[in-house]
């Protein structure tokens, strides 16, 4: 009956998880998803790059490049192969790198002027650039018929895993990425064009220290502005920080800025930068001083199409002084930016007692681009400006004020790795809302609307396995196109058609969503038609109250992880009430219970939600109750430490037997012999939950939804643990192992005329208590955790 019951809830389970799956992609067409099985032969994408105008979206992966059209995702493809010789690659295993990273990973692709593709790889830790033809879909050759390269020393990194940007600004390439085989020099630089205009970062730690490099983008100012700025290219990055006087190293988000017509200067600052400035990122939520100093990805966007100063940049972040998986989204304004960079320079000069007093801004101020009224002043070009500009910048490159934004959203348990916004208005109203499309790095596609400062979390879709991150998002024509390391999706980037029930409707009511029971549809709001009530969550009933559940039963044995599941439905934060003396760990909202007696009860989940009512709603409650043995016939733990009591006693009954017929074996047979092989697993990890060495569910870095031993999911899908505690095993295990310790002693100890058995035998209960059985309370204590 047991087992009849547990196939059946997983068969729910399967059906539950496979619904959400055609809910999730279904809809959209049966070539939404190109999986690893149309490519056969490759792995490893990592780079996007979108023909806007033939809605062909070109792959960078391992050792080739793919063409993929995204109105026919079933269309056949068209794939260009670039590796690496042989030789080169022997040569490079040679020189220490693991055969894998021995690979050509493209990692750059950017249109030329003429509409040709520029394409970088790393090809073998020897950074390699050619240039694609993209009507005949091949790489330029040489008159000999090989590929036409040149260095990508500067343009592309030497390692596949290396943090690197690139942009390209009117047909020129600007880079930040490393230039030494080592990766230990890092460079921000104008990597194309004439020799005379490439330049770079000066190698100052004051300039980068250590940096990560996140993302870049290209600001065209107004043709048209009053003050005849120029263009400027900036770079997001994370790096250690040198302000601060600290035991350890502090990483802190940062933003640098240099001027598109930049070139250098005459004597000072020579093919170097003379406008680089950097200023910090501040992401903080005030209300609880945590502040999340991480930066991992930007997305650019202008807020009115055609004004280059309504750029906003989305950033995700997360913190170096957490142990958990978190992320928060961050928002900041070209105008912030720049009001920042004009402010005041920071002071980084000290002596050993105190802080110098700052130096006096020369004139013109260091760092600006080259304007109309620098131009008419004579400074044509950075190569007329004085030494002492020059100087200034080279020394000061860090500005004094952050950029501060409190973020949007904080989610706890969940790892972003990529955004992507896309804006949309909102009915009766001149206002419009944000639609963030977050990637996880378990392959999942997250769903947040904006509207003002209140964000609303609206679906959770999974796209790939656990295994596969996603690592680009692009937004094409109302269409999001999701990748990860193996496969392709797209589905629909917005529009109130995607939300399939009147609660997640009712969520994206910001959106200018509203339900209809009629046609059992969520749809934009008409025009003319009233405003809904303010809590528009209340008018969905499924047939259990939102806010009131049913306590569901659950009847566990002692031993097993049982996990709750509380789906959360909005950013902010979820907690549990459950029993004072429990073994819990909490995973995003969901709750994982080891199963002991003190943990048996009622379990509560409760989530805050938008809007004026602070009271939180609840969103599962549950009971877990004792059921009886193990299942497998497995000892379960009823007995407590009675039972281990019974099994001490035996074990050292045996000990003392088996020492005096050892000890009258030995003086009847004095001959010598060998000692007996050690090397037996006292207790493996595999059988049981008590182990130290067992793996929690967090670490194990697989879904929450996938099966594992001992694991009753909150759907009420059990997976049996078929070895259980297996007492009686492990405690054979440990006396064997005790046993040829005993005789080990006896045959290499036997000239040892003043060892007796009195010795042997306190030597044997003073290792008793280090073995793994008799250590510690039933749940070790690398899983314990009290919320």
């Amino acid at each position: 009956m047991k087992t009849a019951a547990i196939l059946t809830v997983g068969v729910h389970l399967l059906c539950f998880l496979s619904g959400n799956w055609t809910a999730t992609l279904g809809g959209y067409g049966s070539d939404s998803r190109l999986g690893p099985l149309q490519y056969p032969n490759v792995s490893n994408i990592s780079t996007f790059l979108m023909n806007p105008s033939s809605g062909i979206l070109y792959l960078g992966a391992r050792d080739a490049i793919l063409a993929v059209d995204t109105s026919d995702l079933s269309a056949k493809h068209k794939q260009i192969v670039w590796d690496v010789p042989e030789d080169k690659r022997r040569s490079c295993v040679g020189k220490g790198k693991t055969e894998v990273d021995c690979h050509n990973y493209i990692r750059l692709l950017e249109f030329l002027d003429d509409g040709r593709i520029y394409a970088c790889g790393t090809y073998a830790f020897d950074p390699q650039c050619s240039v694609i033809n993209t009507e005949s879909f091949s790489l330029e050759t040489t008159e000999e018929g090989a590929v036409r390269m040149e260095t990508g020393k500067g343009k592309c990194p030497f390692e596949p895993s290396q943090h690197y940007t690139a942009v390209m600004a009117d047909g020129v390439l600007y880079t930040a990425t490393t230039s030494n085989f080592l990766g230990t020099l890092f460079d921000i630089s104008r990597a194309t064009g004439s020799e005379g205009e490439r330049i770079r970062t000066e190698q100052s730690i004051n300039w980068l220290s250590d940096p990560e490099f996140v993302s870049s983008a290209f600001i065209q100012e107004n043709k048209h502005n009053p003050a005849g700025d120029d263009d400027k290219i900036y770079f997001f990055f994370t790096e250690v920080a040198k302000e601060y006087d600290l035991y350890t190293k502090v990483k802190v988000p940062r933003v640098a800025r240099v001027c598109k017509g930049d070139v250098g200067g005459m004597k000072t600052l020579q093919k170097r930068w003379t406008t680089f400035l950097k200023a910090q990122l501040v992401c903080e939520d005030r209300a609880s001083g945590q502040r999340y100093n991480i930066l991992t990805n930007v997305y650019t966007m202008e807020h009115q199409q055609g004004d280059p100063s309504s750029t906003h940049f989305y950033g995700i972040f997360t913190s170096q002084w957490e142990r958990e998986e978190l992320s928060a989204v961050c928002v900041y304004s070209l105008a912030d930016i720049s009001k920042v960079m004009a402010g005041p320079f920071k002071e980084l000069k000290k002596t050993c007692e105190n802080w110098m007093n700052p130096e006096p801004v020369p004139n013109p101020r260091p760092g600006q681009c080259i304007t109309s009224a620098l131009k008419a002043e004579g400074f044509e070009s950075s190569l007329k400006l004085p030494d002492k500009v020059l100087t200034y910048v080279r020394d000061h490159p860090l500005m004094e004020n952050s950029v501060a934004a409190a973020p949007l959203l904080v989610r706890r348990g969940i790892t972003y790795t990529r955004i992507a916004v896309s804006l949309t208005a909102v009915s009766n109203s001149d206002r419009s809302a944000a639609v963030l499309l977050l990637g996880t790095d378990r392959g999942e596609l997250h769903r947040v609307s904006v509207v003002g400062q209140n964000a609303t979390l609206l679906q959770e879709i999974p796209l790939f396995t656990a295994q596969e991150p996603v690592n680009n998002i692009l937004l094409h024509k109302d269409q999001a196109l999701v990748g990860s390391p193996l496969s392709l999706a797209r589905l629909p980037a917005e529009g109130c058609g995607l939300y399939p029930s009147c609660e997640v409707c009712a969520l994206a009511r910001g959106l200018g969503c509203v339900w209809r029971p009629k046609e059992g549809a969520c749809s934009p709001a008409l025009e003319g038609s009233p405003p809904g009530p303010e809590d528009s969550l209340k008018l969905c009933d499924s047939g259990e109250a939102r806010c009131s559940p049913a306590v569901k039963e659950l009847r566990v044995t002692e031993g097993l992880h049982v996990l709750l599941a509380c789906e959360q439905v909005s950013p902010r934060p979820c907690f549990w009430e459950h029993p004072p003396h429990r073994h819990t760990r909490q995973h995003h909202s969901h709750l994982e219970v080891r199963v002991t007696q003190d943990s048996l009860g009622f379990y509560t989940c409760l989530c805050e939600e938008a809007g004026r009512d602070p009271t939180p709603c609840r969103r599962a409650a549950y009971e877990l109750t004792l059921e009886g043995p193990v299942v497998g016939g497995a000892v379960g733990l009823g007995g407590g430490r009675h039972v281990l009591a019974v099994y001490v006693l035996f074990f050292l009954a045996g000990v003392v037997g088996g020492a005096f017929l050892l000890l009258c074996f030995q003086r009847r047979r004095p001959a010598a012999s060998e000692p007996s092989e050690k090397g037996r697993d006292l207790l493996p990890s595999s059988d049981t939950p008590q182990s130290p060495s067992s793996a929690s569910l967090l670490s194990e870095a697989v879904p929450l939804t996938e099966k594992r031993n001992g694991t009753l999911n909150g759907h009420g899908a059990l997976y049996a643990n078929a070895s259980g505690l297996k007492l009686h095993e492990s405690a054979v295990n440990l006396a064997e192992e005790l046993d040829g310790r005993e005789r080990e002693r006896a045959g290499l100890g036997r000239g040892d005329e003043g060892r007796g058995l009195e010795e042997e035998i306190a030597a044997a209960l003073e290792e008793l208590p280090q073995t793994p059985l008799f250590k510690g309370a039933p749940l070790a204590q690398c899983e314990e955790s009290s919320i």
